[in-house]
């Protein structure tokens, strides 16, 4: 059973997120401040962690980061609740560490929706082929040859492309800023153009389709997989 801790300082909150999520068969686990939430998160090492961002003790983002500096909660979804929708908002969430986040209020379908959307790319997250090949939805990324197809068609990458999209596809749904792909791409000595990373990601989206790869304003981008 898939445990999910769900962590906001409102009880109609907690309440109604532990009905529904049961209600699909998961093991809840309930905190009430992040205080509460960082030492359920240690004692039951819970798959998926649903932070508010505006709690006591410790918000969201602040519990996000607590998490993710250890190694305990590095492949861990963590998923943001937030009644502010404004830009910074979704950049402070994504920039923590988080992989998603949810705008109240809640409504349940659409909720559960898109839980089981995360946990399905979190299946492919850990998934890879034998060969060192890794396959995301329809696209085959061999790491040996140096090769991608989707579907019957075989697709030609130039090295940097390719090293992109290898970056991305390590792990889906988790969102790569622009300094991480700079960094593992093209290196802290490499000098390049403002515009390079755009131009590859714009070059990768019209060889595999627009579908996969999504931009996150202000920060940088990530693997999608529904």
């Amino acid at each position: 059973m898939v445990k999910v801790l769900v962590a906001d300082d409102e009880l109609d909150i907690r309440e109604l997120m532990e009905y529904n999520l049961a209600k699909e068969g998961f093991e809840v686990l309930l905190a009430k401040d992040g205080g509460e939430a960082v030492s359920l998160a240690k004692e039951h090492s819970p798959e998926l962690i649903i932070l508010d961002v505006m709690m006591p003790v410790l918000d969201g983002v602040e519990v996000c980061e607590k998490l993710r500096s250890s190694s305990q909660f590095e492949n861990t979804l963590i998923i943001f609740l937030t009644a502010r929708a404004e830009d910074f908002t979704q950049i402070a969430c994504y920039e923590s560490g988080g992989d998603d986040y949810i705008v109240k209020p809640i409504r349940p379908k659409v909720l559960m929706s898109r839980i089981k959307a995360i946990m399905r790319r979190q299946v492919v997250r850990n998934t890879t082929m034998p060969n060192n090949q890794i396959q995301i939805g329809d696209i085959i990324v061999d790491v040996e040859q140096h090769l991608v197809t989707k579907g019957t068609q075989t697709i030609n990458l130039p090295k940097k492309e390719f090293e992109l999209l290898l970056l991305l596809v390590s792990k889906p749904g988790k969102l790569f800023s622009r300094d991480e792909i700079f960094n593992k791409v093209w290196g802290v000595d490499t000098v390049i153009g403002d515009r390079t990373i755009d131009v590859h990601i714009r070059k990768l989206r019209e060889k595999l389709g627009d579908e996969y790869i999504k931009t996150i304003k202000g920060i940088g981008y990530k693997l999608e997989v529904e």
